[in-house]
């Protein structure tokens, strides 16, 4: 099974991270990421620009493009990880890695990954 791994944290404290800091925390979120690498495990990573690059469109009757996220809260998601792990422990194991290699309060919410293919369309 596929699970993304969404990393939620304070916007305004990461962005605030000098760059030494900021690579330090890189660096430790290398290591578990390598080692996901060579157990085969890894898949897509992506860490997002702030949300003020951000464009939302608001579903409706007539669809309504914002500028900026939709939802004012006090985490914004990060970044992700996919992550193939046998079982949900396995996947929460995986996310307490992350955590301990990050140096920041926030959160990690897990959840499977379904893929939608329309017919005739890719593999």
């Amino acid at each position: 099974m596929l699970y993304a791994i969404l990393c939620y944290d304070n916007e305004d404290v990461v962005c605030s991270w000098t760059r030494e800091e900021d690579e330090a925390v890189m660096a430790k979120l290398a290591v578990v990421q390598d080692r996901l690498r060579q157990e085969g495990r890894l898949g897509p990573v992506a860490r997002l620009l702030p949300t003020t690059a951000a464009t939302t469109v608001r579903k409706g009757t007539e669809p309504l493009v914002l500028d900026g996220p939709f939802a004012e809260t006090k985490e914004q998601l990060l970044g992700f990880y996919i992550v193939e792990c046998e079982t949900l422990d396995d996947a929460v194991a995986t996310a307490k890695d992350l955590a301990k290699a990050s140096s920041s309060k926030g959160s990690y919410e897990l959840r499977p990954v379904g893929f939608y293919q329309p017919e005739g369309r890719g593999a």
